[in-house]
């Protein structure tokens, strides 16, 4: 397992920041008992402590088994309002929204705080002991300031609940992070140059031999491809790959994960799987479509009958005209990788924007084909996206805006609820280029 992997690994888990405070708390256990310790072999430094930081063993043990018994309350009360944060993201918004709370940052530094300022004041609590010389702590006052920043921290996870459970702000937390995703694997139009047509000759030859198949040692979500280090194997190997499966995708056992074409003959002896990360879980790291998939299953759920919110779809639906925007302006990877000698190394499969803009809306069409406002909103995302983008992506948006229409039943609707429509249509063919008499209602 290569550092990728592990990193992915525990970045998707809640126990690391935890493990790092408990850790660093133990620590600071046993410098606080050994600075404690060092005073009272000093007498003199006494002088410069004022005396109410000092506690004899009667009130040291009271004090720290005090705050000991309040920090775990407090941890507990931690976990009680974890779980019902993760009980209604699974009730309202989505099972895959659970990553977004779980791996926050902030989630984790405050459960952090609460298991590292008990076993601090536990350990503490073990190791204090009156001796002839040590009659006086000051390990107590240590203790009470710890628990002291325990208290501002909770305070401050009691605010940072309140605000993650609101839709609002989590469509914005899934928004954010596909935008980043976006800006960080996809690069400029104007900064790719083309392939030439016969750049790609040997995937035609290749066809005509047999690969050797790789499958994955064990099943779950395609969540990661190191395709530079991959690439830099093939080169070195003289091999041609293909991947069969996409980012996101389920892999098992018995389906190929890699088909491998030698170019020589001579025995491959390395392992091409450790540029794959196989999880049990999708992720959304490399994965853009999977956090589309998290705003497009609150949206459904929002125009449900049991939740009858379109207010909160319409905001998803705001949300993903964003996200399509910012993909629909990259320039999005090609199915064939060539190395620095334009040699063909990486076949992948890789969606295109007509792909992302369908598996976006159509659902969301599907359920909210009744709803006026739901249809307006997809329009006008659609209206969004091709006023910041190039005459191409503007014809997939109005292919894309012809078959919306095409779903809506104009004979049930009012007049204001066509004239609602066909305005939002008539500012998408003003940005697209058409004429707006072509997907007038009737």
């Amino acid at each position: 397992m290569n550092f990728k992997k592990i990193w992915l690994l525990v970045r998707g888990s809640i126990w690391l920041i935890p493990f790092i405070y408990g850790t660093t708390s133990m620590i600071l256990a046993v410098v606080s008992y050994y600075l404690d310790n060092y005073i009272a072999h000093h007498p003199h430094l006494y002088k410069h402590i004022p005396i109410i930081f000092l506690a004899d063993i009667d009130l040291a043990l009271t004090v720290l088994s005090s705050i000991a018994t309040a920090l775990l309350t407090m941890t507990t009360i931690t976990f009680s309002s974890i779980m019902i944060v993760l009980t209604t993201f699974l009730s309202q918004f989505s099972p895959r929204t659970l990553q977004n709370f779980i791996t926050d940052p902030p989630t984790q530094r405050v459960l952090g705080i609460f298991v590292g300022g008990f076993i601090y004041s536990v350990i503490l609590l073990l190791l204090t002991r009156e001796t002839e010389v040590h009659q006086l702590f000051i390990m107590p006052t240590l203790a009470v300031i710890y628990a002291l920043v325990c208290l501002i921290f909770f305070v401050f996870f009691i605010h940072h609940v309140s605000k993650w459970i609101q839709v609002s702000n989590l469509i914005f937390d899934i928004t954010t992070n596909a935008l980043e995703i976006v800006k960080k694997h996809f690069i400029d139009k104007k900064d790719v140059h083309p392939d030439a047509p016969w750049e790609d000759w040997e995937y035609a030859e290749i066809l005509q031999r047999k690969p050797i198949d790789v499958y994955p040692s064990h099943s779950g979500y395609l969540q990661t491809i190191d395709t530079k280090q991959l690439l830099h194997q093939a080169k070195l190997d003289n091999t041609i790959v293909r991947i069969e499966m996409r980012v996101g995708e389920f892999v098992d056992l018995d389906t190929p994960l890699l088909s491998i074409w030698k170019m020589e003959d001579k025995a491959i002896n390395n392992d091409y799987m450790r540029f794959m990360s196989i999880g049990l879980e999708r992720t959304t790291f490399q994965d853009i479509e999977f956090g589309l998939t998290k705003l497009v299953e609150i949206a459904l759920r929002a125009v449900s009958p049991a939740l009858n919110d379109p207010n909160t779809a319409i905001n998803c639906i705001s949300q993903i005209g964003k996200i399509l925007a910012a993909i629909a302006s990259k320039h999005l990877p090609k199915p064939f990788m060539n190395d620095d000698d334009r040699s063909l190394r990486i076949i992948m499969d890789q969606p295109n924007f007509a792909e992302y803009l369908y598996k976006a809306f159509y659902q969301i069409r599907h359920y909210g084909k009744d709803d006026i406002s739901i249809l307006a909103s997809i329009i006008q995302s659609l209206t969004l996206i091709a006023s910041k983008n190039d005459q191409d992506i503007k014809n997939e948006v109005w292919t894309f805006a012809q078959y919306i229409v095409e779903g809506i039943n104009s004979e049930a609707l009012l007049a204001l609820d066509k004239n609602y429509i066909n305005e939002s249509l008539k500012q998408l063919a003003k940005k697209v280029g058409k004429r707006e008499e072509s997907l007038k209602l009737s």
